[in-house]
């Protein structure tokens, strides 16, 4: 047992679902043989206190999630957290982001999920120069993936408006088969329409897909679609907290 390992502390809810499935590959990509060999690991999950991120950048609600989601920080930190992983890409947009940072202690680790999921294309997909984004329209709106993308001399390509809100975001948010309302299992039909979305994309030239919604890999579970990697924003963050937090202890 080793005591000086340090926690990882999850901001859950955003939504419920994509919070455990962060957990979940955590303690997958961790390399244990034993309980103790695992990290400790400590998930708050409030979603009645944090505005719908998407709706906030839209204009739709006034009130800034980042103000919600740093009090939920604060109580990780508080119960031993150091490190902390936020499964939501739409809450990384600068107005929500910048609002955590600003209301939480600098002495803590806050890994950065949208700057992880890029420098990984960036290593492990190297000769890849145009990158599909499949993820919500307030993510999109924010435009954090195409700046991060540009900045890695990458190109960022993306679904029309049209495809966009018949396809990604009815997945998401339909109340009938919506993957919000429906995550576990996720239905056929948002695993179809998510496909359309993903084939969309390939045709337009894509050579990699980011999953940017941590709800999307629910839906889209598989590493690869017609011989296209698509990324796990999920994985690839719960990878960065466990590198963090023991460098030891990540599965090769």
């Amino acid at each position: 047992m080793n005591p000086s390992k340090k926690m990882i502390g999850v901001v859950g809810g955003m939504g419920p679902y994509a919070g455990l499935d962060l957990v979940q590959k955590i303690f997958n990509e961790t390399n244990a043989e034993t309980d103790q060999d695992h990290l400790p690991v400590s998930i708050i999950s409030m979603p009645h206190t944090i505005e719908d991120r998407t709706k906030f950048l839209l204009d739709s609600s006034s009130k800034n999630p980042g103000i919600s989601i740093s009090k939920i920080v604060n109580l990780l930190v508080k119960q031993g957290a150091t490190i902390i992983g936020m499964p939501c890409n739409t809450a990384h947009a600068p107005k929500i982001f910048n609002e955590i940072e600003n209301r939480i202690s600098k002495n803590i680790i806050f890994i950065h999920m949208i700057r992880e999921v890029v420098q990984l294309i960036k290593t492990k997909h190297s000769k890849i120069s145009k990158v599909g984004i499949l993820a919500t329209t307030g993510t999109l709106t924010s435009k954090i993936y195409d700046h991060e993308l540009i900045k890695n001399e990458l190109i960022p390509i993306t679904l029309s408006e049209k495809k966009q809100r018949e396809w990604v975001d009815i997945s998401i948010y339909d109340l009938e088969f919506g993957i919000k309302s429906h995550s576990n299992p996720v239905t056929i039909k948002a695993k179809q329409k998510l496909e359309l979305g993903i084939g969309s994309l390939i045709n337009s030239g894509a050579e990699a897909i980011i999953l940017g919604c941590t709800e999307i890999p629910l839906a889209i579970p598989e590493n690869m679609y017609q011989n296209i990697p698509l990324i796990d924003s999920t994985k690839i963050l719960a990878r960065a907290l466990i590198l963090e937090a023991s460098p030891q202890s990540i599965k090769e």
